[in-house]
């Protein structure tokens, strides 16, 4: 889609992080945007926030791991502006721990919102891109979604999954006739609040992990991801190139360059049925 002024973008997670600064840079091409967010005084100050800029923008309260939420959010989309072009699943949690110490209650939010929360934006907007022959759908996986890593089990598994449905979209929407366009975004660290993602998940999730004997990898492990966070990318950088991925119908979105290194060196690997090593990346 090179013409993006005029047209409507909708994103999840846009209150803050990669979702936020894509919200910035589509509203900066002349987009019309809806921000989507569960947690709804961050949304709406970025919403305040992109409006006082300019852009013509609507906040929606949104859970994207419950269908009837986003199938709201659709319906508040064309209420607003008419038309939906670009529909950035972009919402994401994290969670995890020794695999076999992480809470069945985090497995189930953890994939809840990363892997049903984009299969809910699909089915909920692309028949709709379908149907006005035009779009293009972004759906933000990560690094973790193409080569794995320990103590994020439920994260590597949801984002492994995002990738693989990515790639399938695609190929769907090809043998569709090609109108609508697919992109799946896999970054390494960018400076986000995913090393804070329990500041939104439901009661019954926080309950289990505080109860349970050792449900997270620990405070060492926490302060490790924070660091990495904090060194991590500027996410209006990784909205940039998602935006020149959507101009030239780019399907993977690479912002490290290190991720393409780590998947060549997996699949080495796995060509001569070695085990995946043991390594948590940017980690040194």
């Amino acid at each position: 889609m090179e013409q993006l002024s005029g047209r409507t973008a909708v994103v999840t997670g846009a209150a803050s992080g990669i979702g936020l600064a894509l919200a910035r840079a589509l509203a900066a091409e002349g987009m019309r945007v809806v921000l989507a967010d569960v947690e709804v005084e961050a949304l709406t100050r970025a919403a305040a926030d992109l409006a006082g800029q300019g852009a013509q923008v609507r906040a929606v309260a949104c859970d994207v791991s419950d269908p009837a939420s986003v199938d709201h959010l659709r319906a508040e989309a064309l209420a607003a502006f008419g038309a939906v072009h670009v529909v950035c699943n972009n919402a994401g949690v994290g969670g995890g721990g020794p695999m076999w110490e992480v809470p069945v209650e985090t497995w189930q939010w953890v994939l809840g919102v990363n892997l049903l929360g984009v299969v809910h934006g699909i089915r909920s907007f692309v028949p709709l891109l379908l149907e006005q022959g035009e779009g293009h759908v972004v759906n933000t996986a990560s690094a973790a979604g193409l080569v794995a890593v320990p103590y994020m089990g439920p994260y590597t598994a949801s984002k492994h999954a995002v990738v693989a449905l990515s790639e399938a979209l695609s190929m769907e929407l090809e043998l569709a006739g090609g109108a609508v366009g697919a992109s799946v975004l896999c970054p390494m660290w960018v400076r986000t609040r995913i090393h804070e993602s329990e500041r939104n998940a439901p009661a019954a999730v926080t309950e289990a992990i505080s109860s349970s004997a050792d449900g997270t990898a620990g405070p060492d492990m926490r302060d490790l991801v924070a660091d990495l966070v904090a060194g991590g990318m500027d996410p209006a950088e990784v909205a940039s190139m998602v935006v020149e991925a959507v101009r030239r119908r780019r399907f993977y979105v690479l912002p490290h360059e290190e991720v393409a290194a780590g998947v060549l060196a997996r699949a080495a690997r796995l060509s001569r049925g070695e085990a995946p090593v043991a390594k948590f990346p940017g980690a040194g």
